[in-house]
């Protein structure tokens, strides 16, 4: 590997540090060339998704997103040089060109940030579907590229839908987390007809529910929604290898937990960010790294299959 390369990989490497609070411990249980990779897909997410979240007019948020457009274009052709002076289209385009990776689901990335840029809402859960998939669920497809399946892996070719699908479980969590903040930033991402349902079409501007509504049931109802989604995305652990999947496994089951928090105390969102402390996302991990969590998730899933 180069020097401009290696550079280019330290540089996402300490984006990934200092700003994926959930994604790094997952990241540290790989081996070298794909935790580089996995920080050179991160460093371009944060880079999209920090456009969307910063403080420039909705226009020029637009056009950013479309200059960023045009650099992974750029990174698609091979237009990319070694000595190029942006560290993060370096690194990308080296791990394209060493993995297998759908740099398209990129391009899904950025049209779920234009999404929010623009301020749509979500009538139904198969319309927030959609802007899932394109945040989270993208992301899940491309991190399989880096992690690949083990040869002879039972059911191998629905790992990208698992990988997708895991990927929205984690888009939703996030949602119910941040429901309160987003309130304040004037978004709501769960469906209008769930509001509806629950007596919070009002939103969340405040430390306690809407008079009259029925914010626990909500928060439960989507709970449930979220749960079956990791039970189907969680499919794709026993797919991986050891590491990769002790990666997912960490990852994941972070966001797992972070869910069960929010289920057992529903209102905690509304007063504040909900979050594990840094050594129970360490255990996290190490349960990950040991296989543990793979391997009960292949026995509830064997039992399921014999069940059926």
């Amino acid at each position: 590997m180069s020097a401009p390369v290696l550079a280019a990989y330290r540089y996402c490497e300490t984006v990934t540090g200092q700003q994926a609070r959930n994604f790094a411990y997952g990241i540290r249980l790989l081996p070298a060339e794909k935790r580089q990779a996995m920080s050179a897909l991160y460093a371009f997410s944060r880079r999209v998704d920090d456009i969307g979240d910063g403080a420039l007019a909705p226009e020029a948020k637009g056009r950013r997103l479309e200059d960023t457009r045009a650099l992974l274009v750029r990174i698609k052709d091979g237009r990319i040089a070694e000595d190029d002076t942006d560290p993060v289209a370096v690194a990308l385009a080296d791990t394209a060109r060493r993995f297998p990776i759908p740099l398209g689901a990129l391009d899904e990335l950025i049209d779920g940030v234009l999404a929010d840029v623009r301020g749509e809402t979500y009538e139904t859960w198969d319309e927030l579907k959609v802007y899932c998939r394109c945040v989270a669920g993208a992301i899940g497809r491309i991190s399989l590229g880096v992690f690949g399946t083990v040869p002879g892996a039972l059911d191998a070719e629905r790992a990208p839908e698992y990988a997708d699908t895991l990927g929205l479980a984690l888009q939703l969590t996030n949602i119910l987390r941040d429901v309160r903040e987003d309130a304040g930033n004037g978004r709501t991402y769960l469906p209008a007809e769930d509001l509806a349902k629950f007596g919070c079409s009002e939103g969340f501007q405040g430390a306690v529910p809407p008079p009259g509504a029925d914010f626990t049931g909500l928060v439960q109802f989507e709970v449930r929604r979220a749960r079956a989604l990791f039970a189907e995305g969680f499919r794709l652990l026993p797919m991986l290898d050891r590491r990769s999947g002790a990666c997912v496994a960490a990852m994941a089951g972070i966001y797992h937990r972070l869910l069960t928090r929010i289920a057992d105390d529903p209102a905690a969102v509304l007063r504040g960010r909900v979050s594990l402390p840094g050594r129970e996302k360490a255990f996290v991990a190490v349960r990950g790294l040991s296989g543990l969590d793979a391997r009960a998730i292949g026995r509830r899933q064997a039992e399921s299959r014999r069940r059926g």
